[in-house]
């Protein structure tokens, strides 16, 4: 090696005191900025973490208004049937004007049912489908085709394409 070359790698080695004060300034400089990063992404989460929880909360709210407003609506339209039916109960009427009342309350729940989205089904006449209907007995026919529904005991009903209750039902099945 020579002279200077030695001289370069004592230089790089021992740092003289402004190259060192240098240094140190710019550690200094880059922790200070590093830690006002890591403070502002602190402050930027904790201010996300906030928000998801003001969404979750509002979420929740939100759930149990709907709810609450669906119920209310429903029961408003069975209080219409309720009032038809104590009507029908408390009047001397005869039988025609107490069919024609039966008749008309029974509009009143169907027009609730259609409005809660509650679905009716009866089968009469369709292929078995035991997803939706549930076979109470399975009656020789030569009428009928097999595997049909020839009568239907209780209707089922669905809600929002959920199955609340199946159809009860009778089904064709080969002599």
């Amino acid at each position: 090696m020579t002279m200077s070359n030695e001289q370069d790698i004592a230089e790089n080695r021992n740092p003289g005191p402004a190259e060192e004060t240098l240094d140190v300034q710019e550690l200094q400089a880059a922790l200070a900025e590093a830690q006002a990063s890591a403070a502002e992404s602190k402050d930027l989460y904790l201010r996300a973490l906030a928000e998801l929880d003001n969404v979750r909360k509002r979420a929740v709210r939100d759930i149990e208004q709907a709810h609450k407003y669906v119920l209310e609506r429903f029961a408003n339209d069975l209080l219409a049937v309720k009032d038809g039916l104590e009507l029908g109960l408390s009047s001397d009427a005869n039988a025609d004007a107490l069919r024609a009342g039966t008749e008309s309350t029974l509009k009143l729940l169907n027009k609730a049912f259609e409005n809660a989205q509650l679905i009716e089904i009866s089968p009469q006449g369709e292929v078995f489908n035991p997803e939706l209907h549930e076979a109470m007995i399975a009656q020789p026919s030569a009428e009928h085709v097999p595997n049909t529904v020839i009568q239907v005991i209780q209707k089922g009903y669905q809600l929002n394409g959920r199955l609340l209750r199946p159809a009860r039902v009778i089904v064709a099945k080969e002599p």
